[in-house]
């Protein structure tokens, strides 16, 4: 879930930081830099594990400050392809499920990766699963009894498998104009996303797989 990414960067500390030591006051300003910052192609950036490298301060004319060409390690969140993790749920549409994992929230899963039959209750607003079922129209899910559904609701806690991720650079830009009338941007997407999937034995909510575990548990016990 989290890697070491090594990054590049030239740092400037003010004056009235040059009697703390050179590499708390850089690690320091780095990581107002970058923390929380979701960095292209590479992921959501946590905090500086250490320093590889740090020049000698310049001070450029006109401005007072320390200048420093520095080489660090970046603890960062980015998942593989493949690796399962543990998330919450966040909330649920028609389009899938969102989690979150406390200081990340853009990860979702698709329809197409639930386990199936499912489908969407709007009442309830969440997605349930039917085991051993063969019913795949919607609307014939929705008349089936609540006590035969597995709902995945909101806070539960999930295992799930990392699929993909994708990285978006949607600039904001200057609003644009046609015939006299501002015409509306649309809505800006998240800068980092991570697919899942719990369309396997194993993943989905932990309690479903809890209690089936605890189910044979009992059965041996009451055969013993």
């Amino acid at each position: 879930m989290f890697v070491l990414s090594v990054l590049k960067d030239t740092v400037a500390i003010h004056p009235s930081n040059f009697g703390v030591p050179a590499d708390q006051a850089l690690i320091s300003e780095l990581n107002k830099k970058y923390a929380n910052r979701v960095l292209h192609d590479i992921g959501l950036c946590i905090c500086v594990f250490d320093l590889s490298e740090a020049g000698e301060g310049k001070v450029r004319y006109g401005d007072g400050f320390l200048w420093y060409k520095v080489v660090f390690r970046m603890v960062v969140f980015r998942p593989f392809a493949s690796e399962v993790i543990i998330a919450k749920v966040k909330s649920s549409d028609q389009e899938g499920i969102r989690l979150s994992v406390g200081f990340f929230d853009d990860i979702y899963i698709p329809v197409a990766y639930l386990p199936q039959p499912t489908a969407f209750d709007p009442n309830e607003r969440a997605h349930f699963w039917l085991p051993d079922s063969d019913l795949e129209k919607t609307h014939e899910m929705l008349d089936t009894p609540v006590a035969e559904r597995m709902y995945i609701d909101q806070g539960e806690v999930v295992r799930v498998r990392v699929e993909a991720d994708d990285f978006f650079d949607d600039e904001p830009g200057p609003p644009r104009m046609a015939d006299g009338v501002q015409v509306h941007r649309e809505a800006k997407r998240a800068p980092y996303n991570v697919v899942c999937s719990i369309a396997e034995q194993g993943l989905g909510p932990v309690s479903w797989w809890n209690s089936a575990g605890q189910g044979e548990e009992d059965g041996d016990m009451e055969e013993g």
